[in-house]
């Protein structure tokens, strides 16, 4: 690690972005004023402490976190705008919630706004948040221009969409090529030296703004559509007896075929909304997109097909009983800490609704919920249904030794929707059914 800091850069927003972002331009030598709006994350934070599963070669980001803190060349603000007028360049991770029927950009605008404001001679300003096309030029390049500030002379503007998987945050944001656009060469200049002062995978530039913003949106629309082509799948192959993971196995040794499993539904802020940001998009040339519809609302649906699942057999074996169902896995993925949009927590949901107890398990996910508990052995206890919704190495090592799961009712199904127990023992041996989706 390089012991100068050759470079000032804001981060604002500390999240599932911001946080490792920040911390991979602290390993490369810069000195960093990360701004978070939330204090008690922002409390949190200074205190070393973060719910995020990422590392970095092995190392936990808190322990990133806390060595940053240590060496007087990270550190954390309230305000985007004291963060700006500290740094030499400006990075803007701040999300866009779904509010109701549509995007929320509120706070991303009034990110923009106070980032333009404070922003000096020569300072780079640059968003780093997937948004709808046309945003970078309405909220970000509108406000420069707006407040007298010219682009490319005075203050600097581009757009560069995180590509990011989660738990892979350091490894890709060094080794990922990047989409960079900006509305003039000298913006697109400074905007390459300041990502390239992490990122070593290459820049892909572009002088259409709007093209990188819809090139990010899309990559999430996609996997979207190729995960609803593994649910159909999957519901095609459970109803002929065919094993799907089998099917996907042998599809993918052609080298041009790459199908994703089937899940328990897509979560998180990036697929499920993929579609909101692209929709106006294409609404606005008049243009329809039914394929893209249809994948939605084919993953949309798959939390209910697990919830009436579990009930019917639940009232298949207990016969006038209320179903009790254990949940393994809260997060809307494996091996995460996210719980934003979670098709898990919202099977828990559905099946409260249909009248079951609901006793969950995750010990990644930090957020309380009326059903969930740290004790894997409670929520089992005499349950009808095992649901392993999402993996968590805890619960792995729980679910290690079979005798464990002798205390569910006999009977009881364990549905596998992410093909947890794909070398488990024949659990027809312990009295249980097994279904994996």
């Amino acid at each position: 690690m390089s012991q100068a800091a050759p470079l000032k850069v804001a981060v604002v927003g500390l999240g599932f972005v911001g946080l490792p972002l920040s911390l991979a331009y602290w390993q490369s030598g810069a000195e960093v004023f990360g701004a978070e709006i939330d204090p008690n994350l922002r409390h949190e934070l200074s205190q070393g402490i973060t719910h995020h599963l990422e590392s970095d070669e092995g190392k936990p980001i808190a322990a990133i976190l806390r060595d940053a803190l240590d060496s007087g060349r990270y550190h954390l603000l309230a305000e985007a705008a004291a963060a700006t007028r500290s740094s030499d360049a400006t990075i803007v991770t701040v999300g866009i919630p779904h509010r109701g029927d549509g995007l929320d950009l509120s706070l991303l605008q009034g990110a923009l706004r106070q980032v333009a404001q404070a922003a000096g001679q020569g300072h780079l300003i640059l968003l780093r948040s997937t948004v709808p096309p046309g945003t970078t030029r309405r909220d970000l390049l509108g406000v420069v221009a707006e407040l007298g500030k010219r682009p490319g002379v005075e203050v600097y503007a581009a757009y560069c969409p995180e590509r990011i998987a989660e738990g892979r945050a350091f490894h890709e944001f060094r080794n990922m090529p990047v989409i960079l656009g900006a509305f003039d060469e000298a913006s697109l200049e400074r905007a390459k030296e300041v990502v390239s002062f992490v990122t070593h995978g290459g820049i892909a530039t572009t002088e259409s703004v709007e093209a990188a913003e819809l090139s990010k949106v899309i990559e999430n629309v996609q996997r979207d559509v190729n995960i609803a082509i593994a649910q159909e799948l999957a519901r095609a192959c459970e109803a002929a007896g065919v094993d799907v993971f089998e099917v996907i196995r042998l599809a993918n040794t052609h080298e041009r075929v790459h199908l994703l499993e089937p899940g328990p539904g897509v979560g998180g802020f990036c697929l499920p909304l993929a579609l909101s940001y692209f929709l106006p998009f294409a609404e606005a040339g008049h243009v329809e997109t039914p394929t893209l519809l249809a994948a939605r609302n084919t993953n949309a649906a798959v939390p209910k097909v697990l919830a009436d699942r579990a009930v019917a057999h639940a009232k298949a074996i207990a016969p006038g009983e209320r179903p009790r169902v254990a949940v393994f896995g809260l997060a809307m993925k494996d091996y995460s800490n996210d719980a934003r949009l979670s098709p898990p927590i919202e099977v828990c949901q559905l099946l409260l609704d249909a009248g079951a107890e609901v006793r969950a398990v995750d010990p990644a996910v930090p957020q309380t919920f009326p059903f969930k508990g740290d004790d894997p052995a409670w929520a089992v206890e005499g349950a009808h249904v095992l649901m392993l919704l999402s993996r968590q190495r805890e619960l792995e090592s729980w679910l290690a030794d079979p005798s464990h799961m002798l205390a569910l009712r006999k009977g009881a199904l364990v549905a596998d929707a992410r093909n947890w127990l794909r070398q488990a023992p024949d659990l027809a041996e312990l009295g249980l059914t097994y279904w994996r989706i």
